[in-house]
């Protein structure tokens, strides 16, 4: 049930300090985009959001709306960070792209060579014998789980956030997320657990990219922040992107859901201020709207912004490439989040089929979204990114479409 939210700001406010060009855009459309968050807030869906709609660099709407935070009020203001979740999947697969240009990390290196303990994977298949009963039927990998199977969610390392029955339960009992870890004590567990398919054989959205972090720390030496950071934020300028927010006047900037949307599956949202060992890879980032506008720019310009080159353009194309089927052998599972009309790339889905998801959209389209809520998209071939930023684990599947389609409209055909 909604909870109304009552404050002075659910009216839309401004963030862009000068004119935009809206050229190519309907006014009107735009318009309907902030009536439509506006709603939302003042329903009492949202405690606030913000929207970007990004044109050759340049903010062509750029709007808050609601509070960040429900309990001091404070308005929605460029600097407010949220909880990325998985759109951290994106920068990790970036920061492990940077390896491979520098030689110190191959597609089709086996993980084993990082990680020892993936060097015997198990597949467990769930099957049923005679009395009904079930029980999982354990074989080796018939191939290495690669750097490859990582990036495009190939491994058939798996995860307890969808139920596949026998194996999730595996995952639920071990202990995974136990104690004070760091991202190889995750691997190694990980490593101990069987996997759910065969590697290179079905899409997965499970604990992937968590491992290419640990992957990322081995091949490079470093923590995982700290090799983002010298080689991703630092160059893009994503000042206030990172794992941990100890700083206490950034951490008054930390977005906060309504009292009654903060549950993740079995979990509270987290907080960012709690200082951890594990720097998840898959989902442990918090950023800006502006952090993460420069660095899908970056990938846009094909690995390069402000005269900085972060990555190849032939880097970036292979990132877009499609990995699913019928591009590759990878099928996709029964929860194939990036839904009809879309592949997945390394790090992000990739549109392959505009409107055969419901949603209109270009082809080539870049898309993925966090558990809290945040999403964004973009249309290459027209040089724009939209990033939506809000902290609303139960409303973001249902809002998502209706901007998407609507921020489609605005644009002039």
């Amino acid at each position: 049930m909604a909870v109304k939210l009552i404050c002075p700001a659910t009216a839309a406010s401004n963030l862009l300090s000068e004119a935009p060009d809206l050229t190519g855009f309907s006014q009107a459309g735009l318009d309907r985009v902030t009536e439509m968050l506006d709603r939302e807030v003042g329903q009492g869906h949202l405690a606030g959001a913000i929207m970007l709609i990004q044109r050759h660099g340049k903010p062509v709407y750029y709007q808050g709306f609601g509070v960040r935070n429900p309990e001091t009020m404070a308005p929605m203001t460029r600097d407010t960070i949220f909880r990325l979740y998985s759109m951290t999947k994106p920068i990790t697969s970036a920061a492990a792209m940077v390896l491979v240009e520098q030689g110190k990390l191959k597609l089709d290196d086996p993980i084993s060579k990082y990680i020892p303990a993936f060097g015997s994977a198990q597949v467990a298949t769930e099957k049923t014998d005679a009395s009904g009963r079930k029980y999982l039927d354990f074989a080796p990998a018939l191939r290495p789980i690669t750097v490859l199977d990582l990036m495009r969610q190939s491994s058939g390392i798996s995860s307890a956030f969808t139920d596949l029955g026998l194996i999730t339960q595996l995952y639920l009992k071990a202990g995974l997320f136990d104690g004070d870890f760091d991202n190889r004590d995750f691997a190694d567990r990980l490593a101990k657990l069987p996997l759910a398919y065969q590697p290179a054989t079905v899409w997965d959205y499970g604990h992937s990219t968590d491992v290419l972090g640990s992957v990322i720390e081995v091949a490079s030496g470093m923590s995982l922040y700290d090799f983002e950071k010298q080689f991703l934020f630092d160059p893009i300028g994503m000042v206030d992107t990172s794992y941990t927010i100890s700083d206490p006047s950034k951490a008054a900037r930390i977005a906060q859901p309504l009292p009654t949307d903060r549950i993740i599956g079995n979990e509270t949202i987290s907080d960012p201020t709690i200082k951890r060992k594990w720097e998840s890879g898959g989902g442990g980032l918090n950023g800006t709207t502006d952090d993460y506008a420069r660095f899908l720019q970056m990938l846009l310009n094909g690995g390069e912004i402000d005269g900085k080159r972060i990555l190849r353009p032939e880097t970036v194309a292979l990132m877009r490439k499609n990995e699913v089927a019928p591009a590759t052998e990878v099928k996709p599972w029964a929860y194939y989040y990036p839904g009809a009309g879309f592949g997945y790339g390394l790090g992000f889905g990739v549109r392959t089929g505009p409107g055969e998801d419901g949603v209109p959209g270009f082809l080539g389209e870049m898309a993925w979204g966090g558990a809290a809520g945040t999403y964004f998209w973009t249309y290459p071939d027209h040089d724009m990114v939209m990033i939506l930023m809000v902290q609303t684990p139960t409303q973001r599947g249902r809002i998502q479409p209706i901007l998407k389609t609507l921020v489609y409209e605005a644009i002039a055909k």
